[in-house]
């Protein structure tokens, strides 16, 4: 297992248990005790974790896996999702794209779509998300809109006014959200408030909204609301969605799409 490979199961066992014990990560791990306190020892270096005696916990009050160390977690789910949500975008729209994994995987499937290899533009990108707007800047076929902001490093999102200035003075035809839960009765939400009011901005200039969510998210809150569950059209996730789940958004007049 490479050091990233180990890293990313670190961070994501620590996510998961609050603490982590340095002996029975080796044994998960499949390598040394030696190894894993190297790995805590260097990732405490990078305020990722707080070192304990044999072990670690979780750095602060609120802990948020920046998106580098989340991009393996339900990856298939992640691309199938994104490519339905790509199938639901029309070329010569004006697409937003919120940051983080999912959205980023929905950025790359429009990247390969046969039907929009050229254009005038193909589409329009509006996108906080510095990761997203790196990625298909290299497409000519694609106008690609960057908010202003300052940039979170947990998500290469921009946050802040100068977003709110760029977004204030467009519209979009679909706003897809890329969200940390997603329940019937408490709405879309993320970790971050100036994430969610970014978020939030986008959606009210929206004509249709797409929630691109694996089926974990589902049911779930999370500290900042970025809109109600009746401002979102769509939601796209994944076939380990209960029914119970599906009939409540449906009922709740959102449209389920799952792959």
């Amino acid at each position: 297992m490479s050091r990233d490979a180990r890293w990313k199961a670190l961070l994501e066992l620590l996510v998961e248990r609050g603490r982590l014990d340095v002996e029975e990560a080796a044994v998960e791990l499949a390598v040394s005790a030696a190894t894993i306190r190297r790995d805590l020892d260097q990732l405490a270096e990078q305020q990722m974790l707080v070192r304990t005696r044999g072990g670690a916990v979780v750095h602060g009050v609120s802990y948020e896996l920046p998106l580098r160390y989340k991009s393996a977690r339900r990856a298939s789910e992640k691309q199938r999702i994104a490519k339905a949500v790509a199938a639901l975008v029309t070329a010569g729209e004006a697409v937003g794209l919120t940051g983080g994994t999912t959205t980023t995987e929905v950025a790359r499937a429009l990247a390969v779509r046969p039907d929009l290899a050229d254009g005038s533009p193909a589409l329009t990108v509006v996108t906080n998300a510095l990761n997203i707007a790196n990625e298909l800047a290299v497409r000519p076929q694609f106008k690609i809109v960057v908010t202003g902001g300052v940039a979170r490093p947990q998500s290469y999102e921009l946050v802040g006014p100068l977003a709110d200035g760029v977004l204030g003075q467009i519209t979009v035809d679909v706003a897809v959200l890329g969200v940390v839960a997603f329940d019937v009765a408490h709405g879309a939400a993320a970790n971050d408030e100036a994430e969610a009011a970014i978020n939030r901005l986008l959606c009210d200039r929206a004509e249709r909204v797409i929630v691109a969510a694996d089926s974990s998210k589902l049911g779930r809150r999370a500290f900042a609301r970025i809109c109600a569950a009746e401002s979102v059209n769509t939601l796209v996730t994944d076939t380990a969605v209960t029914e119970e789940t599906v009939r409540a958004f449906e009922e709740a007049g959102i449209g389920v799409v799952a792959v």
